[in-house]
C-alpha cells in the first residue's frame, strides 16, 4: 500500500511542478473562465427578473397592482414596492401620503397632483415606469415623439423635444439619478440643432431641474439668437429672462439685423399697447394709438395678440382696419406664423378671413402649414373622431391651412343662393338657423369654430333642437315695443352672420358641408312631416338617419384620404423648398 501511494504522490507532486513550470496560465485561464460564467449567469438571472417584471406591465392577466396613478385621464396600476424601492420620491410618498381610494380599495394618485411643475404625460410616463421596472429604457413611441411633416427628420421637431423634456421632468420629480443624466445629454443634443423657440421649453425644465449645464447653453443660445425681448420675458422664468437681458447687453447677438438699439421711450408705448391687449382692453388700444406715433403694425400688435391673448381680442384689433395682417415682425415671421405656431383654430381662420396670405414663407423657408405640422403629434392627428366627438385642435389647425392653400381664391367669396325658400326672409333665416344648428349636432368643433369666427349666436329652429343646444331664442319671438323696420333690421343682420358662418364651413370644410348640403336638402322636411307621422314612417326616418350616420363617417374618411394625397404631392415640393433653403444658407 506504502509503495503503491509513493508513486501517487510523486505523480500529484510531478503534475503541480508541470503547471508551475509551464502551464499556470491554463490555471489562471480556467478561473476567469468560471468567473466569466458566473457573471454570465448573473446577467441571464437579471435579465429573467426584468422580463418577468415586465410582464407586470404588460400582461392584462397580471394583474396585482395594489396603487393607481391617473395620468392624462387613464389609471395606471402600479406596485409601491417596486416604486418605492426604485424612488425615494415614491418611497416618501407612499409611506406619508395614502392617495385617495378608489372602490376597490386601492390608493389612488393623480399625476398633476404630484408635479410641481412641468408636465409628465402617459406614454412619457408608461417608459419611466417599464425602466423602474426592468432597467432598461424603451425607445421613445413615435406616434408622441415625431411630427407629421414628411420631410422632418425628428431628430429636433417640437414633438421629439416635449418627449425628453417630459422624461426630464419625470425623472427630476421623482428622483431618478442616472436617467436625469441620460436626458440632459439628450436635451444637450437638441440644443445646438432645434430651431430658438423650441430651445425655450428645453430652457424651462433645466432651470426647474437646476442642471446648471443645460441652462448655460440654452441660455448662450436664446441670448445669440434674434427672438425678440417680449417673447423671453412671456415664456422664461423671471431670473433667465433677465440673464439672457444682460448678455445681450455685453455683446450683441449674431444677426446684427435681430435686435435693433431701443428707444426707450418707443419701448415703453409699445409695452403699454401690450398691457391693454392682455387686459382684452381694446377701448384702450385705440387711446394708446391715439396719443401717440406709434401704429399697430411698429408695436407688432397682431403678433402679439395671435400669441398671447384671448382669440376674441385678435379678432376685435383686426376689426379695427388698422394694421396689416401680412406684416412681418423683426425675425420675418407673419402674424399667420405666429398663429400656427399657437395652434389655435379660431386665430387662424381669424386670420386668414381678414386676407392672411397661408403662402408666405419664414426667412428660412417654412409656411404656416409647415410650422403647424412639425408641431403636431402623429397621435393626436391621426386620432379618430367619432360622430358627435370634438376634432382634435392640431388636425384641425393643420387641414384649415392645407386646404387655404389650395382652393380656389374665389371658391370662398360665393354667396348663398340656392335656397329651398329664396324669396322669404323668414324661410331663409329658418333654413340656415336649421342648418347650423345640425352642423353643430353632426360635426361640433368645426361648427363651434365658425360660429366663433362669424360671431354667431347658437339658435334652433327645428323642434326639441333648441333645448337640447342652449338655445338662446327664437327669430320669430315678438317683441310688442319693435316696429316693422327694426324687426326687419334685427332679421336681416341675424341672417348676414349665419350665412357667413355657412360660407365659413363651406370654405374650410367642404366635405362636412356637403353632408349638410344634402341633408337639407332632402331629408329636412320629413324632420316635419313625419313628426307626427304614422309608425312605418317613423322607422323610415329612423332609417334614413342611421344611413345619415354612414354619410357622416364617409366625410371624415374622404378628408383623411384627400390629406393624405396632399401629403404624398407636397412632399416633393416641400423637399425642394428644403434645398432652395439649403442653398440660400450657402
Amino acid at each position: 500500500m506504502a509503495n503503491s501511494a509513493e508513486p501517487s504522490s510523486c505523480l500529484s507532486f510531478t503534475s503541480s511542478s508541470h503547471l508551475s513550470n509551464g502551464s499556470i496560465s491554463h490555471n489562471l485561464s480556467s478561473s476567469s473562465a468560471s468567473e466569466a460564467a458566473g457573471l454570465s449567469l448573473e446577467v441571464l438571472s437579471l435579465s429573467k427578473l426584468s422580463s418577468s417584471l415586465e410582464q407586470l406591465l404588460l400582461d392584462s392577466t397580471c394583474d396585482y397592482s395594489d396603487a393607481d396613478i391617473v395620468v392624462e385621464g387613464t389609471t395606471v396600476g402600479v406596485h409601491r414596492c417596486i416604486l418605492a424601492a426604485r424612488s425615494k420620491f415614491f418611497h416618501e410618498l407612499f409611506r406619508s401620503k395614502k392617495g385617495t381610494s378608489d372602490k376597490e380599495g386601492k390608493p389612488k394618485y393623480v399625476m398633476n397632483e404630484l408635479l410641481p411643475f412641468g408636465k409628465v404625460g402617459y406614454e412619457a410616463f408608461l417608459i419611466f415606469l417599464s425602466y423602474l421596472y426592468t432597467g432598461k429604457l424603451k425607445p421613445s413611441p413615435m406616434e408622441v415623439s415625431t411630427c407629421v411633416d414628411n420631410i422632418c427628420a425628428h431628430d429636433a421637431c417640437r414633438p421629439a423635444i416635449n418627449f425628453a423634456v417630459e422624461l426630464m421632468y419625470a425623472s427630476f420629480i421623482f428622483q431618478v439619478p442616472e436617467l436625469i443624466s441620460l436626458f440632459q445629454r439628450r436635451l444637450l443634443n437638441f440644443v445646438g440643432k432645434a430651431l430658438v423657440e423650441d430651445v425655450i421649453p428645453i430652457l424651462v425644465v433645466a432651470f426647474h431641474c437646476q442642471s446648471s449645464q443645460l441652462v448655460t447653453q440654452c441660455v448662450d443660445r436664446v441670448a445669440r439668437s434674434d427672438l425678440d425681448n417680449i417673447c423671453i420675458e412671456k415664456e422664461l422664468p423671471h431670473e433667465v429672462a433677465e440673464n439672457i437681458r444682460m448678455l445681450r447687453l455685453k455683446s450683441p447677438p449674431d444677426d446684427e439685423n435681430s435686435v435693433e438699439a431701443v428707444d426707450l421711450l418707443r419701448e415703453k408705448r409699445i409695452r403699454r399697447i401690450h398691457k391693454a391687449l392682455d387686459s382684452d382692453d381694446v377701448e384702450l388700444v385705440e387711446l394708446l394709438l391715439s396719443e401717440s406715433d406709434i401704429t399697430l403694425d411698429e408695436a407688432n400688435a397682431l403678433h402679439y395678440a395671435a400669441a398671447y391673448c384671448d382669440p376674441k381680442v385678435l379678432s376685435e384689433i383686426l376689426s379695427l382696419g388698422l394694421a396689416d395682417v401680412n406684416v412681418r415682425n423683426t425675425r420675418g415671421y407673419t402674424v399667420l406664423h405666429v398663429g400656427a405656431m399657437r395652434k389655435e383654430p379660431s386665430v387662424i381662420v381669424s386670420l386668414l378671413t381678414k386676407g392672411a396670405c397661408a403662402s408666405d414663407l419664414t426667412l428660412d423657408g417654412r409656411s404656416a402649414v409647415s410650422i403647424c405640422r412639425r408641431l403636431t403629434r402623429p397621435k393626436d392627428y391621426h386620432a379618430k373622431t367619432e360622430q358627435g366627438q370634438e376634432a382634435n385642435k392640431d388636425r384641425i389647425c393643420v387641414d384649415v391651412l392645407e386646404r387655404e392653400m389650395r382652393r380656389n381664391p374665389m371658391a370662398g367669396d360665393a354667396s348663398i343662393t340656392n335656397f329651398t325658400f329664396a324669396d322669404d326672409l323668414h324661410l331663409k333665416l329658418l333654413y340656415l338657423e336649421n342648418r347650423v344648428a345640425f352642423a353643430q349636432l353632426l360635426f361640433p368643433a368645426e361648427a363651434k369654430l365658425a360660429l366663433d369666427i362669424a360671431h354667431t349666436e347658437t339658435r334652433s329652429a327645428v323642434p326639441g333642437l333648441s333645448a337640447s343646444k342652449g338655445s338662446t331664442g327664437n327669430f320669430r319671438e315678438v317683441d310688442l315695443n319693435e316696429t316693422p323696420i327694426m324687426q326687419n333690421k334685427r332679421l336681416r343682420s341675424r341672417m348676414e352672420a349665419l350665412m357667413k358662418t355657412v360660407e365659413l364651413g363651406r370654405r374650410y370644410f367642404p366635405h362636412c358641408s356637403e353632408v349638410l348640403d344634402k341633408f337639407m336638402d332632402d331629408d329636412l322636411p320629413d324632420l316635419f312631416y313625419l313628426e307626427g307621422g304614422t309608425q312605418a314612417e317613423k322607422e323610415m326616418k329612423e332609417m334614413r338617419f342611421v344611413e345619415l350616420k354612414k354619410d357622416v363617417r364617409k366625410a371624415f374618411n374622404k378628408d383623411k384620404a384627400e390629406q393624405s394625397r396632399l401629403s404624398s404631392s407636397s412632399s416633393s415640393s416641400s423637399k425642394k423648398d428644403g434645398v432652395n433653403c439649403k442653398l440660400r444658407k450657402l
